[in-house]
């Protein structure tokens, strides 16, 4: 197997592993010792998902999170350094993707050491597949300013990059305030704006449905609850 930075899906919830990660996947997984992980207890939860043989007391964890210092976290790439491979696991989706394993990735591909990204599903790229929006161009901006006055500055900057530049734009919110963020959206944007609510991908409870601002205000809102969710705008 090649000493490489191995980049490893996860599921975006309860889901069967074979319906959204390939077996290849599986056999690089099962010759890795060492993992970069955004959080020991869930990663060691998703390897015995992926073969329930496998020695966890064998395995060495490095945690990476927003409350690691990014002063150590190179010294994280040792063993790759020494011949061996070396995973990275995320919470959920792909690695580096709104994910602190950017970081890692950036110092590997500074030390030109081997960086490899393995296939399984992102709910950012998932959401704009369903929403019938412009995927040629898009951004994902990650959270937005959680004091209204300012929230509603920021999704009208975005409204504004919609029709200016043809952009979809993506943005998440923390899960608890997501009937909050469809609210504030309704209120602020223009009635032919299109808004795509992108919930709990690939898991039993999705839910991926486009209207506009206006029809939107017509219909029965989700009952989103504490599920991950993507929103999207486009014209």
């Amino acid at each position: 197997m090649e000493a490489a930075l191995y980049l490893i899906p996860v599921t975006l919830g309860e889901t069967e592993i074979n319906q959204v990660l390939p077996s290849y996947n599986h056999d690089i997984i099962v010759n890795i010792k060492h993992f970069i992980v955004e959080n020991i207890r869930s990663a060691r939860r998703f390897l015995k998902k992926v073969e329930k043989s496998i020695d966890i007391d064998e395995l060495t964890f490095y945690e990476l999170n927003r409350h690691t210092d990014r002063k150590i976290i190179g010294q994280y790439l040792e063993p790759l350094q020494n011949g061996q491979p070396l995973g990275i696991i995320s919470e959920a989706g792909c690695p580096a993707i709104a994910d602190p394993g950017a970081d890692v990735v950036a110092i590997a591909q500074s030390k030109k050491l081997r960086v490899i990204p393995l296939v399984g599903p992102s709910s950012i790229i998932m959401s704009v597949m369903a929403s019938g929006f412009n995927g040629q161009s898009f951004a994902f901006n990650g959270y937005l300013p959680v004091e209204n006055s300012q929230r509603v500055k920021a999704l009208k900057k975005l409204e504004n990059k919609i029709y200016n530049e043809d952009q979809t734009q993506l943005f998440i919110e923390t899960p608890y305030r997501n009937a909050k963020m469809i609210e504030t959206i309704l209120h602020s944007l223009r009635p032919q704006t299109k808004l795509c609510i992108a919930s709990g991908i690939t898991c039993a409870e999705e839910y991926i449905k486009t209207r506009t601002v206006e029809q939107w205000k017509k219909e029965k809102l989700p009952e989103l609850g504490k599920v991950p969710t993507i929103f999207l705008l486009y014209k």
